[in-house]
């Protein structure tokens, strides 16, 4: 297969949707092996059928996939309607091992994916979690931590209501996905939608979620001098646009997690933000707007750009809620853009609750796995 098969159907009852995703993929050649699935939360009570039936009409059993409240194929972003997405590869089955559904802790890695684990230098994951699991955010460190060679991709699933992952059967609670070998070539980034507007600071008084001093300065008095006083006169109208950067370790300013800021006090010059903070952490304030969002995805497009060498078979793509409609436009922008830097290739993905990239947990950001 030069490329993958793509297949996509929106807005009709179920058997329609299956029945012209099975007519956009024809025939299905005997070296396909593996199938992409994403589907609208609109299609929950049905997607253990759906599954059923496209490992019947196909005879492919091996599938990897999430819910969303929004999907993407190619230069379609399909949002509010009934909606099938999918993809199928040709990965040598060797090259390939899916995850099982870890819900508390990863000790189910062991025999025969650990045995797989230990034969490969490095593992790229393509992974889905449920936002309804307090625990995923570790569960993606300690997974990325107990695979050699781990580099995971993937997202959190959204839904009006429950999710759903896939991973040869419909699952939920927990994360789940599939390791793709060093045999099978990957290349990835992410954009983060956002522009730093100052240096970084270091954290040097919080409690939990709390920061009281960056720098030993009142942490208020920071971000104000890096936003400006206007932007300070309305605290309640900034937090759409204004956030903090959680510097990861060991990188440089391009590699932050967002969090919103959720709380401001002016008597005390505290700040409070939306996840856990430690003392000595790094953080760095910045704007997200659409075009800042336009110019980094931009910047991420050109970097994949100028590292391809071979054509592109196909291509997962996982965004943040907030993106999208919200910040690129409501003709399909967003995945758009993706093609008018790099062409045309078949490109499966959805909205989600939050990105992963390289074992992290991010939010507001996108992320752009191509098989090459």
């Amino acid at each position: 297969m030069n490329q993958f098969l793509l297949a996509h159907s929106a807005d009709k009852p179920t058997s329609d949707l299956l029945d012209e995703c099975t007519k956009q993929l024809g025939d299905i050649p005997p070296e396909a092996t593996f199938g992409f699935l994403y589907l609208s939360d609109l299609l929950l009570e049905e997607a253990e059928y759906i599954l059923n039936q496209l490992i019947e009409r196909t005879g492919l059993t091996h599938w990897v996939g999430s819910s969303g409240m929004g999907l993407i194929a190619t230069q379609q972003e399909y949002y509010d309607q009934k909606a099938i997405v999918l993809m199928i590869a040709d990965f040598n089955e060797s090259d390939f091992h899916i995850l099982p559904n870890f819900t508390e802790n990863t000790s189910a890695l062991t025999g025969e994916l650990l045995n797989w684990c230990n034969n490969n230098d490095f593992n790229v994951g393509l992974i889905h979690g449920d936002p309804e699991n307090p625990g995923v955010q570790p569960l993606i460190h300690q997974l990325g931590q107990d695979i050699p060679g781990a580099f995971l991709v993937g997202g959190i699933s959204s839904s009006h209501s429950r999710t759903v992952q896939f991973a040869n059967k419909a699952l939920h609670g927990g994360i789940s996905g599939v390791l793709f070998s060093q045999q099978i070539p990957v290349l990835s980034n992410l954009s983060q939608g956002c522009t730093p507007i100052g240096p970084r600071h270091r954290v040097t008084d919080s409690e939990k979620n709390i920061v009281y001093m960056l720098d030993n300065k009142p942490a208020l008095e920071i971000l104000t001098n890096d936003t400006g006083e206007v932007i300070a006169r309305d605290w309640e109208q900034a937090s759409d646009y204004i956030f903090a950067g959680l510097v990861n370790k060991n990188s440089d300013t391009d590699d932050y997690t967002i969090r919103q800021l959720i709380g401001v006090d002016p008597d005390n010059k505290i700040i409070a933000i939306a996840d856990y903070i430690q003392n000595n952490q790094e953080i760095i304030f910045c704007r997200r707007d659409g075009n800042s969002a336009h110019e980094d995805m931009q910047r991420m497009l050109l970097q994949l750009k100028s590292r391809l060498n071979t054509p592109i078979k196909g291509a997962v793509y996982i965004s943040c809620l907030g993106r999208g409609r919200e910040q690129f436009g409501s003709n399909s922008e967003e995945v758009r853009l993706i093609h008018s830097v790099l062409g045309d290739f078949p490109l499966v993905g959805f909205f989600a609750n939050g990105e992963i990239h390289k074992n992290l947990l991010y939010g507001f950001t996108g992320v752009l796995t191509l098989f090459i």
